[in-house]
């Protein structure tokens, strides 16, 4: 594979392709659990890693699944990493876990997940499916934690946990909020249209 290949395989996932400010997949966790940069962060790390290694398990095993059961198969794949990500949480990060709630178990029905194996990993080879699935969890990654850093900041005025506008700033509420976030969602996706050069 070429250097030029392996690149384009990568970065397509984090800015031509963003799956949540250009394809809108994942809105359920998109829109929930960002009220934070460290919400955002865990789960798309969360995402990540499910993404990853069931793309790596679907695109080594794609030749030896038949075709009528694989979506089941993938399903079963997706679901079996995202318990060990769950345990992982709740042995590890336990505050967190219980932050993100349903939304963590939730990750098997993230179509980001399902639509990847289905597009790329099932028909591509283990390295570029790795990174695919990396460029797709980087961008993920990338978009949760704009999003939950912006609702963090006009919220309570940190990111991060930092403060950066000081005990003069009034708390929006509303950010919060499901409103805040579908708010807060459009202005970055218009944003990031801008930047891109899209229409």
């Amino acid at each position: 594979m070429k250097v030029n290949e392996m690149i384009k395989d990568f970065v397509k996932g984090i800015w031509k392709e963003n799956p949540v400010f250009v394809q809108v997949l994942g809105m359920c966790p998109t829109l929930a659990v960002t009220t934070s940069l460290i919400n955002g962060l865990s789960m798309g790390l969360a995402t990540t890693f499910v993404l990853v290694a069931s793309g790596l398990a679907i695109s080594a095993l794609r030749k030896l699944i038949p075709d009528q059961v694989r979506i089941a198969s993938f399903m079963i794949i997706i679901s079996s990493f995202v318990t060990v990500v769950k345990l992982l949480f709740e042995a590890h990060i336990p505050e967190i876990s219980s932050q993100l709630g349903p939304y963590l178990p939730l990750i098997v029905t993230n179509c980001i997940i399902l639509g990847r194996q289905e597009a790329f990993a099932s028909k591509e080879p283990v390295g570029r499916s790795l990174l695919d699935s990396l460029g797709m969890g980087v961008g993920f990654i990338f978009a949760l934690v704009v999003l939950g850093s912006v609702r963090e900041l006009f919220y309570q005025g940190t990111i991060g946990g930092f403060e950066l506008l000081g005990s003069w700033y009034k708390s929006m509420v509303i950010m919060v909020q499901p409103a805040g976030a579908f708010i807060s969602l459009s202005l970055l996706v218009a944003l990031f249209h801008k930047l891109s050069g899209s229409e």
